[in-house]
């Protein structure tokens, strides 16, 4: 990287100092920066600075010196850098110009002729290198407007700063330097505007006022005083150069009591020194009254800025929801406490919950209102395939590459969901008991990230096993249901019962998106069923690389999971399904289980508190809509 100087030379001294080095790249599209020397206007105000060859220093520049200590710092800089936008978009390349004492951005350098689209004053600004990130570097007004900005290289960023922070000294002496230009007489006059008010300021000007009159009077007395002794001796020293004998004086003047004059001439001196104490006594008492009123002021001043930084502390963390940067956000340097992650996630869950409840009671009020007639069950179309490709065996499946895992994970699953939680001191811990749901935990955690297996146990009524698995497998469904999915993709159909699914869940800040790729397949268990049990069914999902998908958003977070939900179906003793059945007369029996990776950088303790509260929800909505999908449906074996 090549540094030039702008050289600028001081009028009233006629020496040279360096201000700004400057990094000159031929490449507009990066984060190096070409600084340009503008020439300051001329004015009256401001001829102390000029650039070198540019205005000619002559006497009336040198004789406003006293007037005008102070740079006029009328650098421009400007260079391409990254600038984060919110967490959708992350870092973008913003062209940034620094004019006038002014930072401002653009979308690009073809668009600078059109507004600026932000900018802030770098006289009020704190610039700041990030920590942990050698690219990174803050523009911070206030702790309210914060831009995050980063450099391609470490050594432009150390540019940047150096630069930014060399201008904004220099400005905060302009600014110094300016003030002490203007007259305390405003000040002092604007003051008093200010505070004149209350009788107490009315009684001291009138006062003043009244004393301000006696020295105007005793100044009559004292001029008619002098201006009588004065033409008694004019007369005297006209009379004794002319003859050097006394005159008749004229116009009634007669020989003066000089002793008389000299003692009132004292008399009237004393009253004006007197009335003047008695200002300087008022003006004490004044000072003294507006002296309290600002010990009261500041008072009042330090109560309010302590409630202030109250309120800013609140405004802040509104803000981190509201507007979030990248240190705000899941990451290895999130500063986010993991109380407050937790807080976020779970009001980002719950609005999104709501949201459900009112599509769903929009969707059966829209039911409600149609006419329906003859509509067959859902269920023929897998009927149908049953009996062609026997379903819930695998069919074609078993020819397909993946088929050996497949079978092998399905199999280890089954006997993993058959074990009791009981035995062997397992480590198992109930989390959750509510009526028939209970679930159990073991914490783990892999290379720091949480992988705690979970099991729950579940029993409801009115629904068969394959009813609940074939809600849980078929793809059409499930965006009914789960609340957080925001898209669903089939993949590959392998055959009827086996699917593979990219599956993107919606991101709930500040935790980053994530997506799931997995095969998904549902099986027929013909052995192991328990004593009072007709049949069992249960479907597997297992996270592969098989294709190789890419995320449909490049930000998402890849997880990876083991599923399997294993259901049976129990009925009134001496009852077989061939018999006439009602739905309240069936019983399905429920094992979950799950071990997912989430990936990323959640804080554990976040990601716990999250699925305790999560999971026995999930549980409890998936059973209830399958419920209310098969009430008035014919019962599916």
């Amino acid at each position: 990287m090549d540094y030039n100087v702008i050289t600028e030379t001081v009028a009233r001294g006629g020496t040279s100092r360096s201000i700004y080095p400057s990094a000159i790249s031929a490449n507009s599209h990066t984060s190096n920066v070409n600084t340009l020397s503008s020439t300051p206007p001329m004015s009256m105000d401001t001829p102390t600075l000029r650039s070198i060859g540019t205005f000619p220093l002559d006497s009336s520049s040198q004789s406003d010196d006293s007037e005008n200590e102070y740079l006029d710092n009328n650098i421009e800089l400007r260079g391409y850098l990254s600038k984060w936008t919110n967490y959708i978009y992350g870092w973008q390349p913003r062209y940034i110009v620094l004019k006038n004492g002014t930072l401002s951005y653009y979308k690009s350098e073809s668009e600078s002729d059109f507004g600026c689209r932000g900018a802030i004053s770098l006289s009020k600004a704190t610039i700041k290198a990030h920590d942990t990130d050698e690219l990174r570097f803050d523009v911070v007004v206030n702790n309210y407007n914060n831009w995050c900005l980063r450099a391609d290289t470490s050594e432009d960023r150390m540019h940047w700063v150096e630069v930014l922070q060399m201008y904004k000294e220099e400005s905060g002496s302009t600014d110094t330097m300016s003030l002490r230009r203007h007259g305390s007489t405003m000040s002092l006059q604007s003051n008093t505007i200010s505070v004149a008010s209350g009788s107490s300021l009315k009684k001291t000007q009138r006062n003043l006022r009244e004393k301000v009159g006696e020295i105007e009077t005793f100044k009559d007395i004292l001029f008619g005083q002098i201006d009588t002794i004065q033409r008694y001796f004019d007369a005297c020293v006209d009379v004794n150069k002319a003859t050097g004998k006394p005159l008749d004086l004229g116009d009634g003047l007669k020989p003066i009591d000089f002793k008389g004059e000299s003692i009132t001439f004292r008399a009237t001196a004393s009253g004006v020194l007197t009335t003047l104490q008695h200002c300087l006594d008022i003006i004490a008492e004044s000072d003294d009254l507006w002296k309290r009123k600002l010990e009261r002021e500041l008072e009042r001043k330090k109560r309010t800025e302590e409630q202030n930084r109250k309120y800013k502390e609140e405004i802040e963390k509104i803000k981190r929801i509201s507007y979030p940067g990248p240190d705000l956000e899941e990451g290895p340097h999130s500063t986010l406490p993991e109380d407050e992650f937790f807080d976020a996630v779970e009001t980002g869950l719950e609005k999104i919950e709501e949201d459900m409840q009112i599509r769903a009671k929009l969707k059966l009020q829209t039911q409600q209102s149609l006419t329906v007639a003859n509509v067959p069950h859902k269920v023929q179309t897998e009927e149908n395939d049953s009996n062609l490709e026997e379903f819930g065996t695998g069919g074609p499946a078993r020819n397909h590459v993946l088929w050996s895992e497949i079978d092998r994970v399905c199999s280890e699953q089954l006997r993993y969901a058959r074990e009791g939680v009981g035995q062997g001191g397992n480590g198992w811990q109930i989390f959750a008991d509510e009526g028939e749901i209970k679930m159990y935990k073991r914490e783990e955690e892999v290379n720091g990230l949480v992988m705690d297996p979970l099991k729950a146990y579940h029993s409801v009524n009115g629904v068969t096993a394959r009813e609940m698995c074939h809600y849980f497998f078929m793809p059409e469904f499930r965006n009914e249901w789960e609340t957080t999915l925001e898209d669903c993709t089939i993949l590959e159909k392998i055959s009827s019962d086996t699917f593979v699914f990219l599956q993107t869940h919606k991101r709930i800040w500040p935790a980053s998106q994530r997506d799931a790729l997995f095969w998904s397949h549902m099986r027929k268990i013909t052995d192991g069923l328990d004593e009072d049990a007709i049949d069992m069914w249960v479907v597997c999902n297992n996270s592969t690389e098989y294709s190789k998908q890419e995320s449909k958003n490049s930000k998402c977070v890849r997880i990876f999971l083991t599923v399997i939900l294993a259901c049976q179906t129990l009925l009134p003793p001496g009852k077989t399904k061939n018999d006439k059945l009602s739905r309240d007369e069936l019983t399905c029996k429920i094992t979950y289980c799950s071990v997912v990776n989430p990936g990323g950088w959640a804080p554990a303790s976040a990601l716990r508190a999250v699925y305790k509260r999560e999971y026995p929800k999930f549980l409890k909505r998936f059973t209830g809509y399958v419920i209310d999908q098969c009430k008035d449906n014919p019962i599916m074996f």
